[in-house]
């Protein structure tokens, strides 16, 4: 097996998980720009409006200085929130307890855009 490196890992992540926000929402999400890791750079763009993902693709995962990261970068009015998951197991996402009701609002909305774009409604 090729070994990966951190970096490589990390990007390949973003994707993963971009794709699977594509999937389940209907978005456009994409891989964000990264500028050596500049505060305010989502990992992953045009994900679910009103939220500021932190994206970790690793084995050992420290959640709160994840989270704390996520809090750090995310711009005003949008909900941090970390995805992360280990090899061979499915993504998990944690965000702050004080955030839970409005994550479940925007995330009600994106699937309410998707019912939409669906002609579904």
């Amino acid at each position: 097996m090729l070994a990966i490196n951190s970096r490589q890992k990390g990007a390949a992540g973003e994707r993963e998980f971009a794709k699977w926000l594509n999937d389940t929402f209907g978005l456009n999400a994409r891989r964000g720009q990264q500028f050596s890791g500049l505060s305010g750079n989502a990992d992953v763009v045009d994900g679910i409006a009103g939220t500021h993902p932190e994206i970790k693709r690793v084995e050992r995962l420290n959640i709160h200085n994840a989270i704390d990261q996520a809090v750090r970068d995310c711009a005003d009015n949008t909900v941090p929130y970390v995805a992360h998951r280990r090899n061979r197991k499915p993504w998990l996402i944690t965000i702050r307890a004080e955030d839970l009701i409005l994550f479940m609002d925007k995330i009600q909305l994106a699937k309410k855009v998707k019912e939409i774009s669906n002609g579904n409604d």
